[in-house]
């Protein structure tokens, strides 16, 4: 597979009114990040709900994302769980629906046992052949938190890793130490929401991992990035970032309210764990969101809010 770089958003879950997964609302979703111009999609992701999925579920969006994206841009399945079996077997899953790479976190309950992370992802290497992995480093509880040079020790005794996801912070910092010491990989994917994703890219990351509500605003600090306008990506981020903080405290309630706004999504309801938004805060999203979108021409700009 060619390497994963550029824009990657995590899509979320869509839930109907009577609770299960809107097959047709998520699918549009993922037409409205292959317009906005990403590079590729990811799914499922903690940003998609996925602990509260069920198997069944989460399958057959799997199925469904792959078959209505038809190679129209690469997807990375997630494919977490404390047995490497069950990782392996969501990869093979993923890998069927036609997944360029598995995303697993680095499980928590191995801590800093670099052998016992060693043999969890060569485990699920070998009962899923073919994919490439991208070892998801996030900080305790969800993740283990691994130090730089530990993600690289064992990306090094893994050839299966071919990406990081580096989510641990300060995460600039981590993006250089890695890239000093894993010399095998093809590249560290900047996450935790883009919000620190111009120290990222300014050490070498090779793309962003965040939520989905800003896909086309990423893309254009990821093209200006690109052809050397470091004054417009960081006009871009500096826009975009109070409504990305924001976000950190009411995670996908947030990213559902924007995507709503836009006129992506009808129905707003999470089951994720999680603050509610109130009437303050329904107001206060809406200046943000006016503010991340001053980027886009007019006309669109006036469409999707």
């Amino acid at each position: 597979m060619s390497r994963i770089n550029g824009v990657y958003p995590v899509l979320p879950t869509p839930f109907a009114p009577d609770g299960a997964p809107d097959v047709a609302a998520f699918l549009r979703l993922a037409d409205f990040a292959i317009e906005a111009g990403v590079d590729g999609v990811v799914f499922p992701g903690m940003a998609s709900e996925v602990e509260t999925m069920s198997a069944a579920e989460r399958g057959a969006l799997v199925a469904a994302l792959g078959a209505h994206l038809g190679g129209r841009v690469p997807f990375i399945v997630g494919a977490s769980h404390a047995d490497p079996a069950e990782s392996a077997a969501r990869a093979r899953e993923g890998q069927a629906a036609g997944a360029v790479a598995a995303m697993i976190m680095a499980p928590p309950h191995a801590g800093q046992d670099i052998a016992k992370h060693v043999a969890f992802y060569a485990a699920v290497a070998a009962a899923a052949p073919g994919i490439a992995i991208m070892l998801q480093n996030a900080p305790a509880p969800n993740g283990a938190g691994l130090s730089p040079e530990a993600v690289a020790a064992v990306t090094a005794q893994v050839p299966a890793i071919r990406t990081v996801k580096e989510e641990t912070l300060p995460c600039g910092q981590h993006v250089t130490r890695i890239l000093a010491a894993a010399t095998t990989l093809d590249g560290v994917m900047g996450g935790a929401g883009a919000r620190f994703i111009l120290d990222e890219l300014a050490r070498g990351a090779c793309g962003t991992m965040p939520a989905l509500e800003l896909a086309d605003a990423h893309v254009a600090l990821w093209r200006a990035w690109q052809r050397g306008d470091r004054a417009e990506a960081r006009r871009v981020y500096t826009l975009t970032l109070p409504l990305l903080a924001f976000q950190m405290t009411f995670r996908v309630r947030a990213t559902k309210e924007v995507l709503k706004r836009r006129g992506l999504l009808t129905h707003t309801d999470a089951r994720a764990a999680g603050p509610k938004l109130d009437a303050g805060d329904m107001a206060e999203i809406g200046e943000l969101l006016a503010l991340s979108l001053i980027h886009i021409s007019e006309p669109t700009r006036l469409r999707r809010i």
